[in-house]
């Protein structure tokens, strides 16, 4: 697995002082809706470390604000490992199993004897939402929709067998990787209101997607043996690998260097932010926020990078779930 290789990330790391409080919640939250269960469940769960993840990742957050973001992480590694076997080569089958919870996005509420992701999605979804600005609720049921809509297109490149096109595995990766929700969860947790002349002008949108493909290709370098054990095709080095037909060495560094790419476009956008609200005429507060938002961007980056170099998820995962059975101990999910 290539854990050794190290990627150029310059932004500060930090963590939230209210690390334990969120990990005593979240273990009783996994637990009472059902999407853990006792034994080499709970081990394995706990080996990943989901409030680090969410304190790293969400240095600003407090009490019940990082408590939402550890359990929405907790939902969200879970759920993605109820398509590491059957599930996962049947695209109609998950398409199947995400429509409830795309319903629920959509003011839907689980129906009797649902199962545990879904009560799971539908208490994210109503804490995440509750007094939330109405365009932050559109905005991130749309980005819902397309995390669980993808799915099955995942499971489609599965079963193709070969890595996709670059743009192709882009608009699938965006989607089933979901970081540009921990993004719109930063907001909530940050509280701050973003102007939308600001949130949508090219500057921070470019940064956003920067900031949103860096954590996954990351990500694909250092799950590359884990997800091509299990047939994944929808992994950057591999794409790589097949598109340019080149050796693994090669597509690792070709990774690498798309990483690069986007963090000093990231670097240079920002730049730019300062002189971009005093041309929108932002005041004081709104400039404070967009400041925030860009520090929001950060440290997902670097908080979740820091996570995703320590966590046993990736560096004990073959020893714990063999590639040859299913990636999870536990079904919590239903088509």
């Amino acid at each position: 697995m290539p854990q050794d290789i190290a990627f150029d990330l310059p932004f500060p790391l930090a963590l939230s002082p209210d690390l334990e409080g969120a990990r005593l919640g979240n273990l009783e939250w996994v637990q009472q809706l059902g999407l853990v269960t006792k034994g080499r469940s709970l081990e394995w769960y706990l080996s990943w470390d989901m409030p680090r993840l969410a304190a790293h990742g969400f240095p600003y957050a407090r009490g019940t604000a990082l408590d939402l973001c550890t359990d929405a992480m907790a939902f969200f590694f879970v759920f993605d490992d109820q398509f590491d076997g059957r599930l996962g080569q049947d695209p109609a089958g998950a398409a199947r199993a995400c429509r409830q919870l795309i319903d629920i996005v959509h003011g839907a509420r689980p129906r009797a004897g649902a199962d545990p992701c879904a009560v799971a999605f539908a208490d994210i979804w109503a804490r995440s939402t509750d007094g939330a600005r109405p365009g932050w609720v559109a905005r991130t049921a749309h980005e819902w929709e397309y995390y669980f809509a993808t799915q099955a297109h995942e499971a489609i490149g599965r079963l193709r067998g070969t890595p996709a096109d670059m743009q192709t595995y882009l608009q699938i990766r965006r989607g089933i990787s979901g970081t540009g929700l921990p993004l719109s969860l930063g907001e909530r947790a940050a509280g701050i209101t973003v102007p939308a002349a600001a949130f949508h002008s090219p500057q921070l949108r470019i940064m956003r997607q920067a900031a949103i493909d860096v954590t996954f290709m990351c990500n694909d370098v250092y799950s590359l043996e884990k997800e091509e054990a299990r047939g994944d095709m929808d992994n950057l080095v591999l794409v790589i690998e097949h598109s340019r037909h080149c050796d693994r060495d090669e597509a690792i560094t070709g990774a690498c260097e798309e990483v690069r790419r986007r963090v000093e476009r990231f670097q240079e956008l920002a730049r730019q932010v300062p002189g971009l609200c005093a041309q929108l005429g932002l005041t004081s507060d709104e400039v404070t926020d967009v400041r925030a938002f860009v520090d929001v961007m950060t440290a997902w980056m670097s908080g979740y990078h820091a996570w995703q170099t320590q966590t046993h998820r990736y560096t004990h995962a073959p020893d714990v779930v063999p590639h040859t059975g299913p990636g999870y101990f536990d079904q919590v999910l239903n088509t």
